[in-house]
């Protein structure tokens, strides 16, 4: 999955160095790996789920549903190829401020809250990515309370 979605992220180079301004849909890439990741985490790939992360990047990462689905695919082909968040939490904390990535958090809560359940592996891993995007406590719980809230 890295490097399937390096490629998308930085078409010209495949490093994160090639780009120094990187686009909605390259910064989509990098919020639905992590999606991709939690969907997964407890081994029910729930449908509601895959929609949420189709919605979540159509409009936080302002690109079109066609091209969400195609990354949605592409992540899941390659989810289990992956070894690492960083790579995809350091495209997002180059690029993003601390509300842009509270909104990506929050994003990822609506994943996780999409099936009614949020399982203990989903809450753990959401954590994680909150601590590699460099958000405090605080900003994972107003993320949760805003995912919740828009349910």
């Amino acid at each position: 999955m890295i490097k399937s979605l390096r490629q998308l992220l930085f078409p010209d180079t495949g490093t994160a160095g090639g780009s120094a301004d990187p686009d909605s849909h390259q910064l989509a890439v990098a919020a639905t790996a992590l999606m991709v990741q939690l969907a997964r985490v407890d081994n029910n790939e729930d449908d509601r789920e895959l929609e949420t992360i189709i919605n979540c990047a159509v409009r936080v990462h302002e690109v079109t549903e066609d091209e969400a689905r195609a990354i949605l695919e592409d992540g899941l082909a390659h989810a289990d190829d992956s070894t690492s968040l960083y790579e995809f939490t350091g495209v997002l904390n180059e690029q993003l401020s601390q509300p842009s990535k509270q909104k990506v958090l929050e994003s990822i809560w609506r994943v996780a809250l999409a099936d009614d359940r949020i399982d203990k592996y989903e809450e753990h891993l959401i954590r994680r990515m909150a601590d590699l995007l460099h958000l405090n406590h605080r900003e994972y719980m107003q993320a949760r309370h805003q995912a919740e809230q828009a349910r």
